[in-house]
């Protein structure tokens, strides 16, 4: 088989790994979030892996996600929270979608999408308690109850779920993950005396999940920790296992002259006589080119480190003047699970000022998705 000359591995085992991590720390089932094509790791595999695993169902951002996986075959109860005035509602009720809904203007269309297919949609109430982003807002939630009452008394929908998003869950202790759910709570029982009571509910994100028990309700909703991330690095990994890991095929070595420059700009400079490697990797596949001179890649178990800015498509490495026995067609590893002492998705993202979620999230297409252990498919 020709190996690929970028390569993001995914560990399936690591994910069902990860499943049963956050379902133990929680003591609740868990609502496996695979939005933006599984935080980049492949959405089908990972839905079915995580299901495979224990995951009761599954989240997604928007409604043509949670298509796409019906279209895989995945049949478990998805829920899609994140909508437009373009969102086709037709087609999550067709498709047997739970549509979470922020606003009286969504539950309208919602009703009306359902009417015209003379049929019931399922409904999640999505709550702001406090994220001040997506969801029913304060002044909004009186009118909106008594709508949703109405339509549950219609028929034009049945609730199957409230939930909302935590604010500061990153921020374990902070009062107000403690005060958005009991605002969640609050609401849940406003719907219960209009007799429209939801089956369940849901609060806690992947750190609330690993850290806040007392948050969980009915389900948890884990997103970053499924991929082997934690949210909460100060308190430690949790036992998780990052499960993608991104390499390179060396695509050539070359001597370079003391006082040549490498890369645009010429922000390197060779002090001695020495050997560099170009990897077909840039910033059109998510590497940050922040990154630029301050990263390092493990080759054949060696560290080298990076030179010059990265470009779109290429970066350069140091190989030092003996070449560190690399020749072309080796692989480097660019990130991974960091076990061996090599860079990890969260070095790069400490590096340069942000999230490890955006690093893996942010990984490209040309990165050829190749799938170990699990559930494939």
């Amino acid at each position: 088989m020709t190996s690929p000359a970028l390569a993001a591995t995914i560990d399936l085992d690591a994910i069902a790994h990860n499943v049963g991590v956050v379902r133990d720390a929680a003591r609740a089932d868990v609502l496996a979030v695979v939005k933006a094509d599984a935080y980049g790791h492949g959405v089908l595999p990972v839905a079915r892996t995580a299901l495979a695993a224990g995951a009761a169902e599954l989240g997604v951002a928007h409604v043509d996600e949670a298509v796409a996986l019906r279209a895989g075959g995945i049949s478990a109860h998805i829920t899609a929270w994140l909508h437009t005035p373009a969102t086709d509602f037709g087609a999550a009720i067709a498709h047997d979608i739970d549509i979470a809904v922020s606003s009286s203007r969504q539950l309208a269309a919602v009703v009306a999408a359902a009417a015209a297919r003379s049929t019931t949609a399922t409904v999640t109430v999505k709550v702001d308690t406090g994220l001040n982003r997506s969801g029913i807002a304060v002044d909004e939630w009186a009118d909106f109850a008594e709508s949703l009452a109405k339509a549950k008394a219609d028929g034009a929908v049945s609730v199957r779920a409230i939930m909302c998003h935590l604010a500061r869950g990153d921020e374990p202790d902070h009062p107000l993950n403690s005060e958005q759910a009991h605002r969640l709570d609050v609401a849940a029982d406003d719907l219960r005396r209009l007799g429209a009571g939801p089956e369940v509910m849901h609060i806690a994100n992947s750190p609330a999940a690993l850290t806040r028990p007392d948050l969980a309700r009915d389900l948890v909703r884990p997103g970053i920790a499924l991929y082997g991330r934690t949210p909460v690095p100060e308190r430690g990994d949790f036992g998780l296992i990052p499960a993608m890991t991104l390499t390179a095929q060396v695509s050539l070595v070359k001597k370079l002259s003391a006082g040549e420059g490498v890369s645009y700009g010429h922000t390197w400079i060779a002090p001695t006589d020495t050997t560099i490697a170009i990897l077909p990797a840039g910033y059109a596949d998510g590497v940050p080119r922040l990154l630029s001179g301050k990263f390092a890649v493990r080759i054949n178990g060696r560290s080298f480190p990076g030179v010059g800015r990265i470009c779109m498509d290429q970066m350069v490495v140091d190989l030092g003047p003996d070449g560190g026995g690399v020749a072309e067609g080796d692989r480097a590893e660019l990130f991974g699970t960091g076990r061996d002492g090599g860079p990890t998705a969260k070095d790069w993202a400490d590096t340069i000022g942000t999230i490890d979620y955006e690093i893996v999230s942010g990984i490209g297409r040309r990165a050829i998705r190749e799938y170990v252990g699990g559930a494939r498919g």
